[in-house]
């Protein structure tokens, strides 16, 4: 049940994305400020944030208009989740999902704000981080900030079972970032965008997912900050109130 203020504005909106073969709801919170577009856990989906008390914790920032939050459903139940679906397939639907994300979460986050060319922000935990990551770098034209918290960027180690294809590839962030190109792109990412990798050393936490993603970061020349936070900081949804709520406080800049 969620105890979200009455007063903060919310809205639910959604359409039926031919890409995915399926309904997706989008919601938005608070009523000015930039976009912060923001993907739910392994198996959650548009409305966990606020049901997990993440929105609550971030409320005050949005009452003051320092920023508004877009929440929207994870393929994850349709694709590494669903134990049922063949890899192949798992890593279709991960490749409509970036298209949809790009091709009609995008421009609807730009209509509520009035801006055909804003870049937004992204964020997301734990898994959710893996899919900011990966809309972050692959689309920085469409994305000038990444809030990463307690996140893992590589879909090798789990869910993968040796499985390659182009669809991997291009939803993968540690393998394509080493080897995106000279040029619009990276000259975005290195002089023109904001990218916060926070993790910490708490129980069911891996720092060592952010370590690795920043060593690929500073190879590349791309500006970063990676902090990693103590072991009194477990990989729970306490530590990524308290880490959003600093970071909107303190460090995005909104």
């Amino acid at each position: 049940m969620s105890n979200l203020d009455p007063n903060l504005r919310r809205e639910t909106f959604g359409w039926y994305s031919h890409r995915l073969g399926m309904d997706m709801p989008i919601v938005r919170y608070g009523h000015w400020g930039p976009a912060l577009l923001l993907f739910p856990t392994a198996g959650g989906d548009f409305l966990e944030a606020e049901r997990m008390g993440l929105i609550q914790s971030v409320a005050h920032h949005l009452f003051a208009g320092r920023v508004q939050i877009f929440s929207i459903n994870s393929i994850n139940p349709w694709a590494w989740m669903n134990e049922g679906l063949p890899l192949h397939q798992k890593a279709h639907n991960q490749a409509r999902f970036s298209e949809y994300v790009e091709e009609e979460v995008v421009p609807h986050i730009r209509r509520c704000l009035g801006n055909d060319h804003a870049r937004l922000g992204v964020a997301g935990a734990s898994f959710g981080a893996f899919h900011a990551a990966n809309a972050f770098f692959r689309r920085p034209d469409q994305f000038e900030l990444l809030l990463g918290l307690g996140g893992f960027y590589d879909l090798q180690g789990e869910f993968l079972h040796g499985y390659w294809s182009d669809d991997v590839y291009f939803n993968n962030p540690v393998s394509y970032v080493p080897n995106l190109p000279e040029g619009q792109r990276m000259d975005l990412l290195r002089h023109h965008s904001r990218i916060h990798l926070v993790t910490s050393r708490g129980a069911w936490e891996n720092p060592g997912y952010s370590e690795h993603l920043s060593q690929l970061l500073h190879q590349r020349g791309i500006p970063h900050n990676l902090d990693i936070w103590g072991h009194d900081m477990p990989h729970d949804w306490p530590t990524w109130y308290r880490q959003l709520d600093h970071y909107m406080a303190e460090r995005l800049g909104y």
